[in-house]
């Protein structure tokens, strides 16, 4: 039979975005918590943990810094960068298979 016009079907349910089984409230900021006013770009050691593997700044959701610190952290990292503590590039790690190597192999198979 043909669907009738003006009959309407209930919508599918949605997945909400938050909440489900990791929902809840976001854990403090770090330094919030450990009342540090400013980020310093000479402790290495503690900006290290806000850097990935290939020596990119990892993002606020990744790290669970609040806007203000994650730009105080931002700035301290680009400050050690420029002053040798850190590197710009970590040359150690490994390529987890980027654009160039499915190129290389693309050219292998021609």
């Amino acid at each position: 039979m043909a669907k009738q016009r003006g009959a309407r079907e209930k919508p599918a349910r949605r997945r909400e975005k938050r909440g489900g089984v990791t929902g809840g409230r976001r854990k403090p900021c770090q330094h919030c918590r450990d009342k540090i006013d400013q980020v310093d770009y000479k402790d290495v050691a503690s900006l290290r943990k806000f850097i990935s593997e290939k020596g990119k700044i990892r993002s606020r959701r990744i790290t669970g810094a609040c806007r203000r610190h994650q730009s105080q952290l931002a700035r301290a990292v680009k400050r050690a960068r420029e002053l040798a503590l850190l590197p710009y590039v970590n040359e150690g790690a490994v390529d987890s298979g980027g654009r160039r190597d499915r190129d290389r192999d693309r050219d292998r198979d021609r």
